[in-house]
């Protein structure tokens, strides 16, 4: 019998399971990288649509190849019709990413090739997925609160066309421009739990929407989705309350987290976070509201301080805790955070469904299947005796 003293429960933490040429994550040096670009380079000098061309091709495009990219975004946008009854027959109060995770097989019942393994079919899938998804979480909004879905816009850049599509009304260009930011912050982050759980599903050569179904399923749980939803929350908890410190001490006194600081990875801060926090300002003085902004910076201060005092730690902001305001400043509702991160992150989520169904290498697994320790249950370790029906 294997000595179960030394069997850890690491949730794969620390446990390297495949090699990947998409992206990195720098824990140390606080860098993020998309196949060889740093995420700072990116965000400044690039579109969404650019980072999808790298994501998915390998490359950044041409103006050609960037071109052809947008215009065959834009021919995939609209979803069936089928799908949008579908829609109008669901709960009003369904959770937007059920709702979004329910949709996505429907989507492979309208492709006829959506079985097809080949990576050709695969790429059209994702241009498919990552062109179709926005439309859906907008759709939904509007037919929750009773209003018909606007139609895409053709004419209108990726980040651009799905604030539209939320709100009926075109945005302005620093919001458009910002939200394209936070698409491309938002892409990619190596083998964090949603892409992992789509990559698994990838390794039984399930079809792209099932990898990508279950990526967002993971997605929807609270320890990984949602976090900018709470820090948003948070906000207006100790807006409402006047109180900043003592909302600190209550928290971190009863054990809880400050959410949005810290992160699991970086250990000196999120490089992701720094680009968000003058985009939440500026926001905030474009529509002259900048308390979210305000409160977030004072809320870093006294926490840095305190965990600084207290534990002789520092800690930092991720990309979570200006996302919040950012989000709330462009008029998203709280409860559409989550789907936002899903609308971006598919770009990233089917590069890797590519990835493991078609790089090829000798040293990938065929089929991910962890093993584990079976501790046994109130019968010990050991076989139960069988106790006949009559007897029990």
């Amino acid at each position: 019998m294997e000595n179960l003293n030394n069997i850890v429960n690491t949730g794969l933490r620390g446990v390297t399971v495949a090699n990947t040429k998409i992206s990195h994550v720098d824990s140390d040096a606080g860098k993020l990288i998309y196949r060889g670009y740093l995420i700072t380079d990116l965000a400044e000098k690039t579109c969404f649509e650019e980072v999808v061309n790298l994501l998915l091709f390998e490359k950044l495009p041409n103006p050609e190849e960037l071109r052809q990219l947008r215009t065959h975004l834009a021919a995939q946008r609209a979803i069936p019709k089928s799908l949008v009854a579908s829609l109008k027959t669901c709960p009003a109060d369904s959770l937007p990413m059920d709702i979004l995770q329910a949709a996505i097989p429907l989507l492979a019942n309208n492709d006829p090739g959506a079985a097809e393994l080949t990576l050709e079919k695969s790429i059209d899938t994702a241009i498919r997925l990552i062109a179709e998804i926005p439309t859906i979480v907008c759709a939904w909004h509007r037919i929750r609160n009773g209003m018909d879905p606007v139609p895409p816009d053709p004419d209108l850049n990726h980040a651009a066309n799905f604030l539209y599509m939320l709100t009926g009304e075109v945005p302005d260009e620093q919001t458009a421009r910002f939200f394209d930011i936070c698409l491309v912050l938002h892409a990619e982050h190596s083998f964090n739990a949603s892409t992992f759980s789509a990559r698994q599903v990838a390794s039984t050569r399930a079809h792209m929407y099932a990898a990508i179904s279950a990526a967002v399923g993971s997605l929807s749980g609270a320890l990984h989705g949602g976090a900018n939803t709470r820090v948003m929350r948070m906000l207006k908890e100790i807006d409402e309350s006047g109180d900043m410190d003592e909302y600190i001490s209550r928290v971190l006194n009863s054990g809880g987290k400050i959410m949005g600081l810290g992160h699991a990875v970086y250990k000196n801060g999120d490089p992701r976070a720094k680009i968000l926090a003058p985009m939440s300002k500026a926001l905030g003085q474009s529509i002259g509201e900048t308390r979210w902004y305000d409160l977030s910076v004072l809320l870093e201060e006294k926490t840095k301080a305190l965990f600084k005092a207290k534990k002789g730690l520092d800690i930092y902001p991720n990309v979570d805790f200006y996302s919040a305001s950012v989000y709330y400043s462009m008029g998203i509702p709280m409860d559409l955070f989550t789907p936002v991160f899903a609308v971006s992150r598919i770009a990233g989520w089917a590069a890797h469904v590519m990835e493991e169904q078609f790089a090829g290498a000798s040293d990938k697994p065929a089929l991910y299947r962890p093993s584990s320790a079976y501790i046994g249950d109130y019968c010990g370790p050991a076989e139960c005796p069988f106790v006949a029906m009559d007897n029990r």
